[in-house]
């Protein structure tokens, strides 16, 4: 067995059975960038042509994370209680970070990343006509709360 929980034991793809879980709060937050020149920059604070940059973000994250089992093959769909996806104007790029939470039998990683994914496209298209060499990076999980795995924060001593 690889330990791998979406391999089962003949090396085959599958869906994990979550039946047998508890049903827990569970929630996890995930961040990432998209750095970008000074003159995209520049159009993002003032709003460009195609409307309020991050506003529309939001609204994609959001979207990104309420349908991460369509985009992820092996991902449970999910009833989602909460999300929100913030982005933030900093020196060199929009920082973007995206909370999801659910009451489930499995956790909402993948959600939260996926919505911090989509935002971040979305930025980068909507701006990639004054800069296609913008860089998207740094997409990672922050926390996850729930589960039978417990409490993870990125940084903390296990």
């Amino acid at each position: 067995m690889s330990g791998l929980t979406h391999i089962d034991e003949h090396g085959a793809a599958r869906m994990v059975d979550v039946g047998g879980k508890e049903i827990t709060r569970r929630v996890a937050r995930a961040a990432g960038r998209v750095r970008m020149s000074a003159e995209a920059l520049e159009l993002v604070r003032e709003g460009s042509k195609k409307g309020d940059v991050l506003q529309v973000a939001r609204i994609a994250g959001i979207q990104g994370a309420k349908r991460t089992s369509e985009l992820i093959p092996l991902c449970h769909p999910l009833a989602i209680d909460s999300v929100t996806v913030d982005l933030r104007i900093e020196e060199d790029g929009v920082a973007i970070e995206a909370t999801v939470i659910t009451s489930g039998r499995t956790g909402v990683e993948m959600e939260a990343l996926s919505a911090v994914s989509v935002a971040a496209l979305t930025v980068y298209d909507m701006v990639k006509a004054v800069d296609k060499a913008m860089v998207i990076d740094a997409v990672q999980l922050l926390e996850k709360q729930g589960g039978r795995s417990g409490h993870y924060v990125r940084g903390a001593t296990p």
